[in-house]
């Protein structure tokens, strides 16, 4: 399962990819408002960054003013994706931009034929919100399951973006589940180094060295 960190946090996006963990990156204008940066900019910063796939967000309404945007995004960075929310006007432009050859991401997925929608839409990526499926008392992983089978009986290649992951034990589920890409926050990501055995073990190896010194 690919790493997307979700964030506009450069210097996040910096320690994590030093790791090896940022298969690509997810963004959002409340995600670049937070940090307090020009939205532009830090696309393009990013883009030089990392290597992999990078969703910008679409603000219209309308397919063509979509259209328009997803024109000006990909001069940002030769590795763009073009986000798009899951509404009829959404998926026109979905499939404008898939005809011409740019990746799309299909943002705001709460339901499995949503997802079927936007794959055959031409989307690169679906991106189901398993959090905020949650957080109404809906089985968010349920979701991640139902499109898994059905991207698989139809042989589909848009690609399943396990998205609101909101703590390790979402990522370990998107994982079991088949999920291709899990998006998560940083402090989610470097939150699964955590174990208190090793913690405690690391502490026990630093002990037992002491006696060397």
């Amino acid at each position: 399962m690919k790493f997307f960190i979700d964030t506009a946090d450069i210097s996040a996006i910096i320690k994590a990819n030093e790791m090896g963990l940022v298969d690509g990156v997810t963004t959002n204008p409340s995600l670049i408002k937070k940090a307090g940066r020009d939205h532009e900019q830090t696309i393009r910063e990013i883009s030089s960054i990392v290597s992999g796939p990078i969703s910008v967000e679409t603000l219209s309404e309308t397919a063509e003013g979509m259209l328009k945007e997803a024109d000006q995004y990909i001069t940002w960075g030769s590795n763009i994706v073009i986000k798009v929310v899951m509404t009829p006007e959404g998926m026109k432009a979905v499939r404008a931009l898939s005809s011409r050859g740019i990746k799309t991401n299909v943002t705001l997925i709460f339901s499995p034929l949503q997802a079927l929608i936007a794959a055959k839409s031409g989307a690169t990526y679906v991106s189901p919100f398993i959090g905020r499926l949650d957080d109404i008392s809906q089985p968010g992983m349920e979701l991640i399951t139902q499109i898994r089978q059905i991207f698989d009986n139809y042989d589909l290649p848009t690609e399943i973006l396990a998205a609101s992951v909101r703590n390790p034990v979402h990522m370990l589920d998107s994982a079991l589940t088949g999920a291709d890409v899990a998006t998560v926050p940083p402090e989610t990501l470097f939150q699964i180094f955590k174990h208190p055995l090793t913690e405690s073990g690391i502490q026990k190896f630093l002990e037992d060295a002491k006696a060397w010194a």
